[in-house]
């Protein structure tokens, strides 16, 4: 078995200040969604639209700032409603204190699908438009972040057999081999979407196919991924055997295979 490298996560100490490299993941994955947008530019049928309503690079950029903004406000609140409602209720003032860590992805998707609501009105697209062209440029961002997730040692796996090769041990969970989740997602939810959905997005598709296998992707890789991930230890296994974050990707998943069918329904 392996033995978790506990690296420091701070990455650069200059005086009082400290870059952790959780922070530099969300840079990385800042600058891979701008790489990934400015491509997008040249897809269909964003290359064709012309006068008011085409895309150009300022528009990558206001949305990156739009999404941020989503995520951070999205995930804090997901985190405090779905995992822990009953804590923040009793103490709503720290709900604030993002540094103390507590986020939750299917939380940052509702703040970044307010974020791209908000941005396609402003810019007078359609949204589910908009929903498409941000899809693809997402899944980077999610393997950034599991990055930090392993090098931080957090969010680790559920116990592995001692013959799994792979099985690693982590400090602060004990002696025993778990499964390096942080890693199974890194390579589904991250680079493994990522491929899929680039290919599926570069033909051109009906208006919100795009978004639709988004849902679905990322809901069965995060849902398969559960399997092997350590359930929250305030939550532990909820009803029907599945965790918190299993129940949280059903919605994706239906939702992502009746926008799809919806979509493919509609005239051009």
């Amino acid at each position: 078995m392996l033995i978790h490298p506990q690296i420091n996560p701070v990455a650069l100490q200059i005086g009082p200040l400290a870059i952790h490299w959780y922070g530099l993941t969300y840079l990385a994955a800042f600058a891979l969604f701008m790489l990934l947008g400015n491509r997008r530019l040249r897809h269909e049928p964003f290359a064709s639209i012309k006068g008011a309503a085409a895309w150009s690079q300022r528009d990558v950029e206001d949305i990156l700032f739009m999404g941020v903004m989503g995520v951070v406000l999205g995930g804090r609140m997901g985190y405090c409603l779905f995992y822990k409602p009953l804590y923040y209720l009793a103490h709503p003032l720290e709900i604030l204190a993002v540094w103390a860590g507590g986020m939750s992805f299917h939380g940052g998707m509702l703040g970044v699908i307010i974020a791209m609501i908000w941005f396609a009105r402003s810019r007078g697209k359609p949204w589910l438009q908009v929903a498409d062209f941000v899809a693809p440029c997402v899944p980077t961002g999610l393997a950034a972040g599991r990055v930090g997730n392993f090098i931080n040692g957090e969010l680790w796996g559920r116990l592995a057999s001692p013959d799994l090769p792979w099985g690693m041990v982590f400090q602060g969970a004990g002696n025993l081999p778990r499964h390096p989740s942080q890693i199974y997602q890194f390579l589904g939810e991250g680079l493994l979407l990522f491929v899929l959905l680039w290919l599926y997005a570069r033909k051109e598709r009906k208006q919100g196919q795009v978004s639709a296998v988004f849902l679905l992707g990322y809901g069965l890789f995060r849902f398969g991924a559960e399997f092997f991930r350590e359930p929250d230890a305030h939550l532990g296994i909820l009803s029907l055997g599945m965790s918190m974050g299993q129940w949280l990707c059903l919605p994706m998943i239906l939702g992502g295979v009746g926008l799809w069918f919806w979509s493919r329904s509609r005239r051009n």
